[in-house]
């Protein structure tokens, strides 16, 4: 019965991977930021000295900006694309639940950011390779970080679990609303989710107390999206932790496992008759 289950989740998870590896949009972004990691090369040429910190900076930011483009503008027609083609009721008649219907269809998507952020992270690897082939020695021994730092990875891997949590919440909206709503809405959480950090302290700024529980309220339910973001202590040689990387990977996956569970209620309840 498990491996049915399984099963069936797979095979949702390989059609969406399929229908995104054909979709152009994900190739374009890819292709874009791959170019901006590329010209960052060039533009570290301007500033003596910081080259290398300005290639691991744009690198990273490049990679979270489309990933997040990719996220979003996929996410968002997971389910509205097929509800519009009429697929949906071929796919329910089948035996696959609407659970299994949204986990493979989240599935997918990761599956097709792992494979893009791959490619911009192999890119900024790539870069970075010739910055220290390139570099004398004493240039070198002037760098806060070596120039292929095995820490970019940790930056890599939270930006991706940022990813997955973006991913979930446009999934989330696109259960119950249009693509446009859907796309509007997870935009304003993920701006949200980075100035999440900035409510708990709203009480000294505001003298309303109806606001300052309204923004307490929202701290503790709004993703905190900054805890996700250390590209400035990699890009500059400060420690991250693995117990830093544990907690925020728990916290990221544990929001995701509570987005899918409520959009899988909010899925089971809509009628398609």
């Amino acid at each position: 019965m498990r491996r049915k289950l399984v099963r069936a989740v797979r095979v949702v998870a390989v059609n969406v991977f399929r229908e995104s590896v054909r979709d152009r949009v994900p190739y374009n972004l890819v292709l874009f930021a791959v170019l901006l990691i590329g010209s960052s090369y060039l533009i570290g040429q301007l500033t003596a000295g910081q080259d290398v910190k300005i290639i691991k900076d744009l690198g990273l930011a490049a990679t979270s900006v489309f990933g997040l483009f990719i996220a979003i503008f996929i996410g968002i027609g997971l389910v509205s694309k097929e509800v519009d083609r009429r697929s949906i009721y071929a796919l329910l008649s089948k035996p696959v639940s609407r659970a299994q219907f949204i986990t493979g269809k989240y599935a997918g998507l990761v599956l097709t950011l792992a494979v893009n952020v791959s490619v911009m992270a192999i890119a900024l690897y790539v870069i970075l390779a010739y910055m220290v082939w390139t570099q004398p020695p004493t240039i070198r021994a002037g760098w806060d970080a070596p120039g292929i730092d095995p820490a970019l990875l940790k930056a890599i891997v939270l930006i991706f679990i940022e990813l997955m949590l973006v991913t979930a919440i446009a999934l989330f909206f696109s259960t119950f609303s249009s693509p446009i709503v859907a796309a509007a809405m997870t935009f304003g959480l993920y701006i949200a989710g980075h100035f999440n950090s900035d409510l708990k302290n709203f009480e000294h700024v505001v003298s309303s107390k109806a606001a300052a529980r309204l923004a307490r309220g929202a701290y503790h339910i709004l993703p905190d999206l900054s805890a996700f973001d250390v590209k400035t202590e990699v890009v500059h040689g400060l420690p991250v932790t693995m117990g830093y990387m544990g907690s925020t990977a728990l916290y990221g996956l544990a929001y995701v496992a509570a987005l899918l569970l409520v959009s899988t209620l909010i899925f089971s309840r809509r009628d398609f008759k």
